[in-house]
């Protein structure tokens, strides 16, 4: 056994146990430098016997997998690049008349060194065709000593590289299978947990993992390890949380007569109940002597702004500022002008005699000098009670007087590191914390990446909200294509204003050679904010509508200029990239028109269909494809098409895009992440372990009663994943 010195297994250095080659050779391939690195490497899936296919029988197209015995090889050259294209013919195994199929391995280095004439290999791959005959191209195989031939087992299949194959991965992971002991691997989850779930211990875990006698081993281990994923996470998030009780604020509470009650009492419409209820949720949190942080989520227009302007004004009336920091210039903008608006003339500092009114700044980056200078000694003073800002609100120019509270608006469009600079500003009291989003999260995201915070939900729109037709445009069709663009003329000849999104901003003459003459020459391609004005400038029904664009690549100012032309009507037709998918509110506009739909997500579109009917009218969006009406990517425009459920959509959002590291740990630098939890497939472990976690930590003197666990607790994420849950 190899020399570990005091360290554990796990933390044990690759080369330990392997030598210094092997171990350079995983470190290059995957990044992995200890044990534990490399033994969380688990197969992808598990080839069985009673999986195999007779060759006679292979389906063309689908994933396969066979034993045969090498009956020749053949190594050529390739002529249109550098390289080799090694050649393997294979006698079936499972029938009597030896049918054969051919094998081919670019640059097939190692199937050069292991399929020799004789040699009997498991293989599996995609039937393909080729010169008329079934082949599987660069198929994964595994060689069959006479063991496993006689007594057949799951063979696991990793993910691999060229210079580290499924086999070597096999050859290397056999080395340790001899440390796989309760010493070396011991158990550290609370054995009433254990035998609650009925979940093996760890080290019989990671054997069956890796070498199981049958695949239903290896996955009811997949699901202990899925298990112990979210356990731990859940027990990282409780400590945050009761950190996060242990952190000193200074109290906000209500003051009766004050600047909130003045704006309740002159609000032109009735608050609904969910917002009564939730503003109820967030003064209390305010008025405790630690910091709140709370995530209020809610659907586009369901009056999330409303409900953190009546928490701003009560950090205000109780001696703080806040700050709401918004991702773009143009939904800055927007938010300024909404809450000035609501405010009337509460905007006015001193109005009512000393404290009675506020001031309301902006700031950003494209401020003017002078406008720059009196936002932030605004700020400074404490004149200022509620600076909107953009980026530009984390300068080191901009020092508060009293920053009781921070109001983040879209959280996913904001790195740790700005949020955490802005709640930094505070002094040594952490001001509070509001994050808003228009983006609901599905209950298993909520309860793995917002597992501490607290979290409200405005669920209702408000009465006068109208609702959204949503329709499918086969473009395809000639009389959808006209009938399209009659459509637009129409709302325009009511009153009413459009926008038409685009994916992308122009096309260049090497993509598309000149701009489209007719709607028709864009078939198969994608349509450009560029394009889509020169075609409406060509259209005889369009020549008095007024259109302009808008896109990212624009000054500044000009965005700003353009907004404020189509928030005054003096515009039509709003040409659009995404630029307005958040937080652009004309009253208006009835009619979204998404070029293309297809290119865009499902919490995308339905965040774009969200910017009409917000004034009482009735909304419409149009979704354009070109797309057949089977093919996989319309049936993303169906689910939109079938319900305005912003929940149901952020489930099926998540089902299409697959998690990604839940932790957002790539922000922070790290390469930690979850590696077998899904927060798609594992819902039911989530919501356990959620529930294990809350009885353990009931016991204040759980990590005594389990050291382990609070040894593994310590270790399972690393230092910048740690930063990160810090500061989220």
């Amino acid at each position: 056994m190899a020399n570990t010195d005091s360290l554990n297994f796990e933390a044990t250095e690759l080369s330990n146990y392997l030598g210094a080659k092997n171990a350079k050779a995983l470190e290059n391939a995957f990044g992995y430098t200890t044990v534990g690195d490399f033994l969380w490497h688990f197969p992808r899936r598990y080839v069985e016997v009673g999986e195999l296919t007779p060759i006679t029988e292979l389906p063309f197209e689908e994933h396969v997998t066979v034993v045969a015995q090498v009956i020749n090889v053949n190594q050529r050259q390739m002529h249109s690049r550098r390289g080799f294209i090694f050649e393997v013919t294979v006698s079936d195994e499972l029938s009597a008349d030896g049918q054969e199929l051919k094998m081919t391995f670019f640059n097939g280095y190692q199937a050069r060194t292991d399929l020799q004439v004789g040699t009997i290999a498991m293989f599996s791959g995609k039937v393909g065709w080729y010169q008329d005959h079934l082949q599987l191209s660069q198929p994964e195989y595994a060689i069959l000593d006479e063991a496993s031939q006689a007594e057949p087992r799951p063979i696991p299949n990793y993910p691999a590289s060229a210079k580290m194959p499924n086999k070597r991965i096999r050859e290397l992971m056999a080395v340790l299978k001899e440390q796989f002991t309760v010493e070396n691997l011991p158990e550290f989850l609370p054995e009433p947990v254990l035998k609650s779930h009925r979940f093996q211990l760890r080290h019989k875990a990671f054997h069956d993992r890796h070498f199981p006698q049958e695949t239903k081993q290896a996955y009811i281990a997949r699901q202990r390890f899925a298990f112990e994923e979210a356990f731990m996470l859940q027990l990282a998030l409780a400590e945050r949380g009761r950190q996060l009780g242990t952190q000193h604020a200074v109290a906000r509470p209500y003051a009766a007569g004050q600047l909130a009650d003045k704006f309740d009492a002159q609000l032109p419409f009735t608050l609904t109940d969910e917002q009564v209820a939730v503003g109820e949720q967030i003064s209390n949190d305010l008025k405790r002597s630690h910091p709140m942080h709370r995530l209020l989520q809610g659907e586009v227009g369901s009056g999330k702004t409303v409900v953190a302007l009546r928490a701003i004004l009560q950090v205000i009336d109780a001696g703080g500022q806040a700050a709401l920091l918004a991702p773009t210039e143009v939904l800055a903008s927007q938010h300024y002008a909404s809450i000035t608006k609501m405010l009337g003339s509460l905007a006015d500092p001193g109005l009512f005699g000393e404290g009675a009114g506020t001031g309301v700044a902006l700031l950003t980056g494209s401020a003017k000098t002078a406008q720059r200078k009196q936002a932030i000694l605004g700020i400074a003073s404490g004149e200022t009670g509620l600076i909107i800002g953009t980026h530009a609100l984390l300068g080191d120019q901009v020092q508060f007087a009293e920053l009781g509270l921070v109001v983040v608006d879209e959280q996913h469009r904001f790195g740790v590191e700005q949020r955490d600079a802005l709640r930094s500003k505070a002094g040594d009291s952490l001001p509070h914390t509001l994050v808003m989003t228009a983006t609901p999260i599905p209950r298993t995201v909520a309860m793995t990446v917002f597992g501490d915070l607290e979290i409200s939900t405005i669920k209702k729109l408000p009465a006068g909200r109208a609702p959204i037709q949503t329709h499918i445009v086969p473009m395809q069709l000639t009389g959808f294509r006209a009938r399209l663009f009659s459509r637009i003329t129409e709302e325009v000849s009511k009153g009413h204003q459009v926008y038409i999104v685009c994916p992308r901003i122009s096309d260049s003459a090497a993509e598309q050679g000149v701009l489209l003459a007719t709607y028709e020459d864009s078939a198969g391609q994608t349509m450009s904010v560029e394009a889509m004005q020169e075609l409406l400038a060509g259209m005889p029904e369009f020549a008095g509508v007024r259109t302009e664009a808008l896109h990212s690549q624009m000054d500044a100012g000009d965005k700003q200029d353009i907004m404020d032309s189509f928030a005054h009507g003096d515009i039509d037709v709003l040409v659009s990239t995404t630029v307005i998918e958040v937080g652009v509110d004309v009253h208006n506009a009835t009619l979204m028109v998404i070029m293309d739909a297809e290119r865009f997500g499902i919490s995308q579109l339905h965040q774009l269909r969200g910017r009409v009917g917000r004034g009482g009218l009735p909304g419409t969006c149009l979704m354009t494809t070109w797309l057949d009406a089977d093919h996989a990517s319309v049936g993303r425009l169906k689910t939109i098409e079938s319900t305005t459920d912003g929940f149901e959509l952020a489930e099926a959002d998540l089902a299409e895009r697959r998690e990604g590291n839940i932790l957002g740990v790539q922000q922070s630098g790290s390469k930690s992440a979850l590696r077998e939890l899904s927060i798609i497939k594992d819902r039911v472990l989530i919501e356990q372990a959620r529930a294990d976690v809350g009885v353990l930590t009931e016991d204040a003197n759980w990590a005594r009663t389990y050291p382990n666990l609070l040894s593994a607790a310590g270790n399972w994420v690393d230092e910048a994943t740690k930063e990160y849950l810090n500061k989220n």
